[in-house]
């Protein structure tokens, strides 16, 4: 059973920058994608950014593509986005995602339907 625990979200200033972390723990031989949601009051759940595992391809959201960077490291126990040049319009909960290899195989990379396990979230609020 994997489980995923974010952290290091805060408040910034527009143009700032913040680093979140996604702990993974659990058996993670059969994770396919790894992935960044973000979820606004009153919004849908948006993709933001994600990666394959096995190959570490990165895929990002048009929105964020150029100031975000999704990584993860060698042993899969840790997923990264570093965020730079925020906006106010970044504010929202960030959640960390990850996606079996026999689930979800017919939806889009940043679609939330792909994945199958979710962390609690962390908040990113960014003022102007």
């Amino acid at each position: 059973q994997v489980q995923l625990v974010e952290s290091g979200g805060g408040s910034v200033q527009t143009g700032g920058s913040l680093r979140l972390s996604c702990a993974v723990s659990g058996s993670t031989y059969n994770l396919d994608f790894m992935a960044w949601f973000r979820q606004a009051p009153g919004k849908e759940r948006e993709g933001v950014a994600a990666l394959r595992t096995a190959t570490t391809t990165p895929y990002y959201a048009g929105s964020v593509n150029g100031r975000f960077t999704i990584s993860q490291d060698a042993a899969k126990s840790t997923l990264w986005l570093q965020m730079n040049s925020l906006k106010p319009e970044d504010t929202a909960m960030y959640y960390c995602a990850a996606s079996t290899l026999t689930y979800g195989g017919a939806w889009p990379i940043l679609h939330p339907r792909k994945y199958n396990i979710w962390g609690q979230g962390t908040q990113v609020t960014v003022s102007s």
